[in-house]
């Protein structure tokens, strides 16, 4: 048991006051478990994080046949603010609530969220029999209060304690810690495989479909596609194949929905993008030659039409490292760092990458016809890299997942900066409809 929240009696609606400070690692999947004899719930940090607001609603489960309810869990971002308060309440006058006595009163601190909600963090303990209470002192630390916003709303709700948890509503107020100190009245992800290894029946081939393990392609799409996916809130991706001739004339394409449906591309997670992918194998044939230029334009289409920091699109490339068209790439490369995405390229198989590592531009920063890239958005990892001798499995899906999002965070945030686009305060809506209105 990493942490344990305290127990609140005779309520089937708790809200818990205690918090937990976890690391949160954007390029890591950080698996979380949420259980009591009541129900279990299975979660990864980064899906709290990258829900609507950074808040999460998944029922409870683990019991057969029962609706154990549900879990709501949010996270915020915590400030640098390191100091704790220490402070002291009284009141006077207050309602009387107890039939044959006063009220049994006690206090609760909430304070606001970003997209308005308030979350409980603090409640005294309960005074007995008394309408002019005086609350022992208490300690907190200031950004549990209000995360180190002096002028964000605290609000206190003033409750009498009924045995049977049906406390009575006494009244409430608002403050914030500044009024306090006075003494006074707070990424779109786009998934892309393709070479060309002419038969993926052949056991040579790098799509070889190995009934007893994932071929190198799925491997990769698997370990980065898994860390990737928590950030986009309805998990539907749109997956693009480049370099096959497509039935039922044969004609080669370099820009083609690996699902066969050109209305609609998007698959369910990443296992819909695995499905897809491998149905696509017994459907098409693998053709050079190799053009990158396709795909990036696809995906700067999308971009360029939502630039007001509200999306940001991550477009991952999976290759043999062969590229047939250098020239068109650079362009549309230099031509996509104006916009908000990121490409991340994996390499697979035992080729040399150096075009790989030259578009990759962490060294020469990548430009086309004399032109510079206004920002360094491509990051390549060699497959091979993170695999045995065998080269049948990985060492450690979590290091190249981590190797491969490393930049993504910084990239991301020189986007937001060159736009001088600042934090958006409203919580974002709990679906986008702005991609799936701009289908090609």
């Amino acid at each position: 048991v990493l942490k344990r929240t305290e127990v609140i009696d005779n309520t089937l609606n708790p809200d818990f006051v205690r918090k937990y400070i976890l690391d949160y690692f954007f390029e890591e999947k950080q698996n979380l478990r949420f259980d009591d004899f009541l129900g279990q719930v299975y979660c990864t940090l980064g899906e709290i994080v990258g829900s609507p607001a950074s808040r999460l609603e998944k029922p409870l489960g683990g019991i057969p046949g029962k609706k154990c309810g549900t879990i709501i869990l949010s996270a915020e971002e915590l400030g640098n603010c390191r100091d704790y308060t220490t402070m002291q309440f009284c009141a006077n006058k207050l309602d009387k609530k107890d039939f044959f006595g006063k009220s049994d009163p006690f206090m609760v601190f909430y304070r606001s969220n970003e997209d308005g909600t308030f979350t409980i963090c603090h409640k005294t303990e309960v005074m007995k029999n008394t309408l002019n209470p005086v609350w022992q002192p208490f300690s907190i630390p200031v950004r549990a209060l209000c995360n180190g916003d002096y002028d964000r709303t605290i609000k206190v709700e003033v409750y009498d304690w009924d045995r049977d948890g049906s406390h009575d509503f006494i009244g409430e107020f608002t403050t914030s810690y500044k009024e306090l100190c006075r003494g006074q009245s707070q990424l779109n992800v786009y998934e892309v495989s393709g070479d060309k290894d002419r038969n993926p029946s052949q056991s040579t081939s790098l799509h070889y479909m190995n009934p007893y393990q994932m071929n190198a392609y799925a491997m990769a799409l698997k370990a980065v596609g898994e860390i990737i996916q928590d950030y986009d809130s309805d998990k539907m991706f749109p997956a693009l194949g480049f370099g096959a001739k497509l039935p039922p004339d044969g004609r080669v394409s370099h820009e083609f929905p690996l699902n066969g449906n050109i209305e609609n591309p998007y698959c369910n997670g990443m296992q819909g993008i695995l499905e897809a992918y491998h149905q696509s194998l017994k459907t098409v044939q693998l053709y050079g030659p190799t053009n990158f230029a396709p795909v990036v334009n696809h995906v700067a289409r999308y971009a360029a039409a939502v630039q007001d920091g509200s999306q940001y699109f991550v477009l991952l490339i999976i290759t043999d490292g062969v590229i047939s068209d250098m020239a068109q790439t650079k362009e549309a490369i230099v031509n996509a760092a104006k916009l908000p995405m990121s490409i991340i390229i994996v390499g697979v198989g035992q080729a040399e990458f150096d075009a790989m590592v030259e578009l990759d531009g962490d060294d020469v920063r990548i430009s086309s016809r004399g032109k510079l890239a206004e920002r360094d958005i491509v990051q390549f990892v060699p497959f091979r890299d993170y695999m045995d001798r065998t080269g049948n499995h990985v060492l450690s899906m979590a290091r190249l997942a981590k190797d491969v999002l490393a930049e993504i965070p910084d990239q991301l945030i020189s986007y937001m900066k060159s736009r001088g686009i600042k934090p958006n305060t409203d919580p974002p809506p709990a679906y986008s409809p702005a991609l799936h209105s701009l289908l090609p």
